[in-house]
């Protein structure tokens, strides 16, 4: 059975009224997935880069349908992907 992990880096600090909310850096989601590989019995197919708008605003990384069309703000984020069977 295939299944997947996703690292994210996680939320500092909320948006203020005139500030964006701050991100762990790439770096920290990178720590977590090495960690989750170190010494699995599971074997890892792959491992990637998702790069995905609003992933936040939306249901997370398992959204289906993330919409940016228009004149609407849209930020786009990026996690890794850790795919692996059970």
């Amino acid at each position: 059975m295939i299944a997947y992990e996703d690292f994210i880096p996680q939320q500092i600090s909320g948006p203020g009224f005139f500030s964006s909310a701050q991100y762990e850096s790439f770096n920290e989601a990178l720590k977590a997935a090495n960690s989750f590989m170190v010494g699995r019995e599971q074997k890892v197919l792959n491992v990637e880069t998702v790069v995905l708008p609003n992933v936040w605003d939306e249901e997370g990384t398992t959204d289906v349908s993330i919409d940016t069309s228009g004149k609407t703000y849209s930020t786009w984020h990026q996690f890794i992907r850790v795919w692996y069977t059970r």
